[in-house]
């Protein structure tokens, strides 16, 4: 990151809000560039890159021409920006309002619209329209985004940018080099989809993210539009679903409890040429190969698919991609950092540019906030803010005198802003920001009522919030009919009313629990603390009695559900998990160092990972904390070919026996 380049950008933006004739180029080189003796070229350049740059944040750079000269002539050209150019549009939000933005802001599982949402959220508290308030108790829906893929492509549709990626077809089954034009992303039958210009074949095409098996790579040398009118939940709502199919298992006796329940026949075949002893032929019913073979391949030896062909080939492939990559040569377990060190891609100037251009109004409007506060709001360090203060501090008008200096004091650990030069109001949302809310509202129309709020409050909050911000963004709003998100409507309404009355009420439950990890069923006696979702998966997270502490619950795994007549006894405390984590980590977990290629790297972001270090190749290593490790083996297989476990060295070798043992099968 260049503090010097963060400087002066931020110095030309302020001297040319702050000119009411314009500046020339003389006079802007001599008061913001100090005329450091480039050579007029070398100027010239440096000020066109700064200009462009100022745009790409949305503000309207006016060009006045002296009378009777020529727009050819650099000496009579000046330059100023309104003072009303870019600014956020003002966005009064009641607290009822307030409580659906912000659940539709939290929608995103940190992805790349999550941190959109984030900035747009203090964006809106920045300028004193968002009051801070609460994320409700009781129901929290999340969207967790297709990995990686899913970040490259809203990169490339917000800088209107073709992707190329390898393909595997369908229809075909060959893999194959695809460049396309983003115009829409979206979710429908539980895959994510991008709907393009295939340029490869001069048409539109649909393509599961679930069958790219390359990285997705952004050309940014080259340019696309989204046509205008596109909406992309139109395009999928065009969609059949794939026809349903029946796989041929062989599976272990007893085992997998789970998948047996979704079987439509069971036999055990002792008939020659039939299952092996001890084994068990299933008919199970699927649509999407690629899909249930990520399932099916977690298994491990405990199945062996007979066919479809496509469906024991999607298996076979991920097994032996998971073998390939953990026989592939060891790296070297360092990170940089004691502390933690979260995922992110590299600052840059301009991203510190943005910030301070929202810390800047925050300020105003939080006076006096402890200076840790402020940059946990900014998602920074206390090192990385001071240094944006210490920039803000030493920029201001082109004239240097005292009263045209920011006036920013943080000694006693309290941040105080006194003179703010006209940037008391964020700048307006980028696409990506508009996109993360305007989406997330309109995910939450079939989302049962809030606590405190009635169906028809709720819809009247989700309304009226949706047409001021759909206002505040204007132009940039255009993304949000470009993606579309799944529904998170509960599809076990029974089980969700049940688990909902009870949190109200205060009520203990009692259930009958199939665990995936364990492969048996358990009952239970639970305090039930709040419901969330990742996509159309829905928890609920509560304390278990028979194992004394917190635990989250599929409620496609509950087969019996009912109050057992006693109060809970536990009191939720939300305070340090908003949202809720799927996984909570415990002191006595097993400390795990994973290695992700980069088409894997999201999963360090699933599993709350608390350390990760950046790889050359792109991949990442996460250290990552997990209570059970018994399925660990599991997840390598999954993954096929994107995980492999580093230490400990015995989950390692474990790993790397179940899929040997997997594999083994269909050599045989």
């Amino acid at each position: 990151m260049s503090a010097s380049r963060t400087e002066r950008l931020l110095n030309l933006l302020i001297a040319l809000l702050n000119t009411k004739y314009g500046l020339s180029r003389a006079v802007l080189r001599q008061q913001v560039y100090h005329d450091a003796g480039d050579s007029d070229v070398a100027f010239g350049r440096m000020f066109e890159r700064d200009k462009a740059e100022l745009k790409r944040l949305g503000f309207d750079i006016e060009t006045l021409l002296d009378h009777g000269f020529g727009s050819d002539d650099p000496a009579s050209t000046r330059y100023r920006i309104g003072k009303e150019s870019n600014r956020l549009p003002y966005v009064h939000l009641t607290p009822a309002e307030g409580t659906v933005l912000l659940l539709a802001a939290q929608l995103w599982e940190r992805a790349a619209l999550g941190s959109a949402a984030a900035s747009a959220l203090r964006k809106l508290q920045a300028s004193g329209d968002l009051a801070d308030v609460e994320l409700p108790a009781g129901v929290q829906p999340r969207i967790k985004p297709a990995g990686q893929a899913f970040n490259d492509i809203i990169v490339a549709m917000n800088g209107q940018h073709p992707v190329s990626f390898g393909y595997r077809a369908a229809s075909t089954g060959t893999d194959e080099r695809r460049t396309v034009e983003p115009w829409g992303l979206g979710s429908r039958f539980g895959q994510w989809y991008l709907v393009g210009y295939d340029r490869g074949r001069n048409a539109k095409r649909f393509f599961r993210l679930s069958r790219m098996i390359s990285d997705v790579h952004v050309e940014t040398g080259d340019h696309c539009e989204i046509p205008p009118g596109f909406d992309t939940r139109a395009e999928l709502d065009s969609l059949d679903e794939l026809p349903s199919q029946e796989a041929r298992l062989e599976v272990a006796e007893g085992r997998l409890l789970g998948l047996r329940k979704r079987a439509t026949s069971v036999t055990a075949d002792t008939a020659p040429g039939g299952a092996r002893p001890g084994r068990d032929r299933l008919s199970v019913p699927f649509r999407d190969s690629e899909l249930f073979a990520e399932e099916l391949a977690s298994y491990g030896p405990h199945v062996r698919v007979d066919g479809p062909p496509a469906l024991r080939d999607a298996v076979v492939r991920r097994l032996e991609a998971a073998a390939a990559f953990a026989s592939s040569p060891a790296v070297e377990v360092r990170f940089p950092d004691a502390g933690p060190a979260p995922r992110a891609r590299k600052r840059t100037s301009e991203d510190q540019l943005n910030r301070m251009l929202q810390l800047v109004p925050f300020l105003v409007h939080h006076q006096g906030l402890p200076i840790q506060d402020v940059a946990d709001r900014f998602g920074v360090t206390r090192g990385e803010l001071v240094e944006d203060l210490k920039i803000l501090i030493c920029s201001g008008r082109p004239e240097g005198y005292p009263d045209d200096l920011f006036d920013i004091d943080w000694e006693n650990e309290h941040v105080y802003i006194r003179e703010h030069l006209e940037l008391n109001r964020p700048i307006g949302f980028s696409v990506d920001e508009a996109s993360a809310l305007l989406t997330g509202l309109a995910t939450l129309g079939g989302l049962p009522a809030q606590a405190g709020m009635s169906d028809d409050e709720q819809s009247s909050a989700l309304e009226s919030v949706t047409l001021k911000l759909t206002g505040a963004a204007g132009e940039a709003g255009r993304l949000a009919a470009a993606v579309a998100v799944p529904p998170v409507t509960p599809a076990d309404s029974g089980a969700f009313d049940t688990i909902t009355r009870a949190i109200q009420e205060g009520q203990q439950l009692r259930l009958r629990y199939l665990s995936q990890q364990h492969d048996s069923v358990s009952e239970r006696d639970v305090d039930p603390f709040r419901l969330y979702s990742l996509d159309n998966t829905w928890y609920f997270e509560a304390y278990c009695h028979s194992k004394a502490g917190l635990r989250n619950f599929r409620l496609d795994r509950i087969e019996e559900v009912a109050p057992n007549g006693r109060p809970v006894s536990k009191n939720a405390n939300t305070e340090d998990s908003v949202p809720v984590k799927l996984y909570t980590p415990n002191d006595d977990d097993v400390v795990v160092v994973l290695q992700l290629t980069r088409q894997g790297a999201g999963l360090a972001d699933d599993y709350y990972a608390e350390r990760t270090a950046a790889l050359p190749d792109g991949g990442l290593l996460a250290e990552v904390r997990f209570g059970n490790v018994d399925w660990l083996p599991m997840f390598v297989a999954q993954h096929g070919g994107t995980a492999r476990i580093v230490q400990p060295a015995g989950l390692a070798d474990a790993s790397v026996a179940w899929v040997a043992a997997a594999l083994a099968q269909y050599r045989q």
